[in-house]
């Protein structure tokens, strides 16, 4: 069994949010020409022609002004470069993540470093940092063993985070955003 395609000059515009060609419904738009130049208000007849006579697209890009503003040019390379600046966009960004490292009242001491050096790494990768100390039963009668051991941390991190937020009490745990200076 063998399938034919038939080709057109509209493959793959369905998707279409801008509308071109036949879609656009105005009697009359301000057309701007091949090369960026106006030409002016113009039937909307006259300018569909324009169009087909440079074998490209009537699109309309300002759909808000009056009259709409209508653009000779071939919709599928422009399509193609909004898709590019958008991806340029998004691989400028920097997503800024928040990782969360839990401590207790009574860490010993070599435990505690491997945390403090793994906030400083956290932190100079650009991510900001949620310190939360947890009490359970009792501990939350010794919170200045608590407050000992975030002080520790602060200190520790001082020369490459600032405190973002203050501790906070919240239940029965504290909490400490750092982020980088």
């Amino acid at each position: 069994m063998i399938f034919l395609a038939k080709f057109s000059n509209n493959v793959g515009r369905n998707d279409r949010s801008v509308p071109i060609n036949e879609n656009i419904k105005a009697p009359k738009v301000r057309l701007i020409g091949v090369g960026g130049e106006p030409i002016g208000i113009v039937p909307i007849e006259d300018a569909l022609a324009a169009a087909a006579e440079a074998g490209l697209d009537l699109v309309m890009v300002a759909s808000d002004a009056t009259p709409p503003v209508c653009k000779i040019l071939d919709y599928g390379k422009h399509k193609y470069e909004q898709q590019k600046k958008q991806a340029d966009s998004r691989k400028k960004q920097k997503t800024v993540t928040i990782k969360e490292i839990q401590l207790r009242p009574f860490i010993s001491e070599n435990d505690l470093m491997v945390k403090c050096r793994a906030i400083k790494k956290f932190i100079e990768n650009g991510d900001r940092v949620k310190i939360v100390m947890r009490y359970r039963g009792r501990e939350l009668s010794r919170k200045e063993t608590g407050n000992e051991i975030i002080n520790k941390v602060l200190a520790f991190c001082s020369e490459c985070a600032k405190t973002e937020s203050a501790p906070k009490q919240e239940g029965s745990s504290v909490i400490v955003m750092l982020c980088k200076k």
